[in-house]
């Protein structure tokens, strides 16, 4: 979904007639309504037509009908009611350009907060059919050799590394992962690169680096719920930016966003982005480096499914495109290596010096060991092979998983083929509530992630997230159907 028609015509430094000449139908529609929404032509608390009258009179599909419909939601100018259809909502501004910078919705069953805990738990009940969780599958990664790593670092390990790896990191490591950088094309000095416990903490050590309680920081809708979570505990003001399924992030949005708010940094995934699966063009992430740079705002990279690439080659992060150290690239070995070793770093740029200060006042460091492990690994273990191996399984999962919706989820479902990474973002048919299909298929042993997990807003009610980075076990074999049945698919 986007905003770039309502934008430009709201906005006067937005380039009208560029957003106009890209208008999707989508947009157009929901440009429409909202302007007869404005003008009072349609009243307050009146309903709007059905998505069958969407069809009938604008010659729609019932796709483009509910994606005008949700955009005209996450405007603020329409409610859903279960069961019910979409209603004008109450108090609508004529000058509102952009949604309000959000705050934690109210407690409810569809909560975002409580709903990621939720989903969560779910995934670590025994037996339970992991489709929504954040991992890949433990037995996709070489744990006994990355072992073997870890007592050989713990046997050899100078004692004084203890305390003179704080708190940059272990040395050996941040230079394996410089090296990385290298064979990526990219080098990057191995002073500003820090290691984390792991890449959510690289991720709020930025955000506390260049911000402060009340400002305003641009996030993706839908986003990864990290994002959100950090962004409200910080006591910052989320803008949401749209992302397209297709072309990731609108850059026409954030423009105007940069224009209206005093915007303080920008946290974003330009590869196989969580949880749409997008990935930006080479083209599109130096425009997104260009547009932060000419407002000197610092992007927050969240890189950690990028080496999951089924293509040949690692899609270059934004980071390649930077030329004053205003990205932040946050990554970590938890999707493709250890989960549980908690490994991650970010290479900082110009925040380098702040962000190691701000380390050594909260965590001071990572598992020492484990630094040291996995550098050994890198080192001799075979890293890249077992990349390559981790690739093709992941890429042969995905095949499988497509081939069972397509047999077992109803007419209506869609989803974008995704070039990387292990998740899904299924678009559920019209009517249907995937917090409900979360809650029924937990009581089937089922886990699945619904998409109000990914908007502060309780947004996106109609997209569900699924897991495709776990072997094709009998279990999932059957979660499919049983799902499919749940949604009303073929029996």
């Amino acid at each position: 979904m986007t905003q770039r028609s309502f934008t430009a015509l709201h906005c006067p430094r937005a380039r009208r007639a560029q957003t106009e000449a890209v208008m999707k139908r989508y947009e157009a529609l929901a440009f429409s309504f909202a302007a007869q929404i404005r003008a009072g032509e349609i009243p307050t608390g009146s309903r709007l037509p059905s998505l069958r009258q969407i069809t009938s009179q604008h010659g729609a599909s019932q796709s483009t009908g509910a994606r005008a419909y949700y955009l005209l939601e996450q405007w603020g100018l329409i409610k859903a009611r279960d069961r019910s259809g979409f209603y004008v909502a109450p108090a609508v501004s004529s000058t509102e350009i952009l949604p309000s910078p959000q705050t934690v919705p109210e407690s409810s069953n569809a909560d975002p907060f409580s709903l990621v805990f939720a989903v969560l738990e779910s995934v670590q009940q025994p037996g339970t059919v992991p489709l929504g969780s954040a991992f890949p599958s433990p037995q996709l990664f070489p744990l006994p050799r990355l072992a073997k790593s870890l007592c050989y670092a713990a046997r050899t390990q100078s004692p004084w590394s203890t305390v003179s790896d704080l708190p940059s990191g272990n040395a050996h490591l941040r230079q394996q992962i410089a090296l990385r950088y290298v064979a990526m094309g990219m080098p990057q000095a191995t002073e500003e690169i820090l290691i984390t416990s792991g890449a959510l903490e690289a991720l709020n050590l930025c955000l506390s680096a260049v911000t402060r309680p009340g400002d305003f920081v641009a996030v993706e809708s839908p986003s990864f719920y990290g994002c959100i979570h950090a962004v409200e505990r910080m006591g910052l003001k989320a803008i949401e930016i749209p992302v397209d399924c297709r072309e990731g992030i609108d850059l026409i949005a954030l423009e105007a966003a940069l224009n209206i708010y005093d915007i303080r940094a920008c946290w974003a995934m330009t590869n196989f982005q969580n949880p749409t699966g997008v990935t930006l063009t080479v083209q599109k992430k130096k425009a997104l480096v260009e547009l932060l740079t000419r407002y000197q705002v610092p992007l927050i990279e969240d890189d950690v499914y990028g080496e999951l690439h089924f293509g040949h080659h690692y899609p270059l992060p934004a980071k390649a495109f930077d030329t004053q150290g205003l990205v932040m690239h946050c990554s970590s070995f938890s999707k493709t290596l250890a989960p549980g070793y908690r490994i991650g770093w970010v290479s900082a740029g110009r925040f380098a010096e702040k962000i190691k200060r701000l380390k050594l006042m909260t965590t001071s460091s990572s598992a020492v060991p484990a630094q040291a492990g996995i550098a050994d690994y890198l080192s001799h273990g075979g890293y890249d092979k077992h990349l390559r191996k981790l690739r093709v399984a992941l890429e042969r999962q995905l095949r499988q998983m497509e081939s069972a919706l397509t047999r077992w989820f109803p007419e209506g479902s869609s989803w974008i083929r995704v070039e990387g990474g292990y998740f899904l973002w299924i678009e559920l048919p019209v009517g249907v509530d995937a917090f409900e299909l979360h809650t029924r298929a937990i009581a089937n042993g089922i886990s699945v992630a619904p998409g109000a997990m990914f908007s502060s807003t309780r947004s996106f009610r109609t997209n569900v997230r699924l897991n495709f980075g776990h072997p094709w076990t009998v279990n999932l074999e059957e979660a499919m159907p049983a799902l499919g049945r749940i949604l009303g698919g073929p029996t």
